[in-house]
């Protein structure tokens, strides 16, 4: 079995070097070269022909999303694997997007970036269990708006307008106290701290 074929792609140089010592153990892992920058590490990846490129995602001359698009573009068959300290659903879902195969955070642990390395070689994808999660997140459903009341859609709609409770009152032929019921059980209902989280909560739900 021929050893994966590893570019490094990093604008740190110490952690470059830290990635060679690494890897440096595992004999079924061979760095073919490293990068330090977004033009570098295009270059280098047409001239060592690796089989999976570690990539960061801040580059100086480019972001790394770029390069992924750009590597995998001249390179079909590559396997890109992010490697980086930006724990974001946005740049997770925007590398998945450009094509890579993986995501992993640079707190990692070396068997996990040996892990991995050989399944993303292997046609399979690999994320930190860190972005799993986030990539749950993201399918979990919205949660339903909640049920309201006659009176209390009345009240939502005054309280959007920015009106006083005394206003309320006045407006719907209630009781302050009433309106300050209706108040309370609106926050419950919604899982809202104030009047500003209230409303940006119903106007998501389309209540507004």
């Amino acid at each position: 079995m021929h050893p994966i074929r590893v570019l490094l792609v990093d604008d740190h140089r110490i952690v470059l070097e830290g990635l060679r010592v690494l890897l440096a153990p595992l004999s079924h892992i061979t760095v073919v070269g490293s990068a330090t920058t977004a033009a570098e590490a295009r270059d280098l990846a047409r001239h060592t022909r690796p089989h999976v490129v570690l990539l960061d995602l801040n580059l100086p001359d480019g972001s790394g999303i770029d390069v992924c698009q750009q590597l995998l573009a001249e390179q079909p068959g590559l396997r890109v694997v992010a490697l980086t300290t930006l724990n974001k659903r946005s740049y997770l879902t925007r590398m998945i997007q450009a094509g890579a195969a993986g995501y992993v955070l640079k707190n990692a642990l070396p068997e996990e970036l040996a892990e991995a390395l050989v399944k993303v070689c292997a046609g399979k994808t690999f994320f930190s269990e860190e972005m799993q999660q986030l990539l749950l997140q993201a399918e979990a459903p919205a949660s339903p708006a909640p049920s309201l009341t006659r009176r209390e859609k009345e009240v939502l709609g005054c309280i959007a307008e920015g009106l006083t409770s005394q206003q309320m009152a006045d407006k719907l032929f209630v009781s302050y106290l009433t309106i300050e019921t209706h108040r309370r059980n609106l926050l419950t209902k919604f899982k809202g701290h104030n009047t500003i989280t209230l409303v940006k909560q119903a106007t998501q739900h389309g209540l507004l």
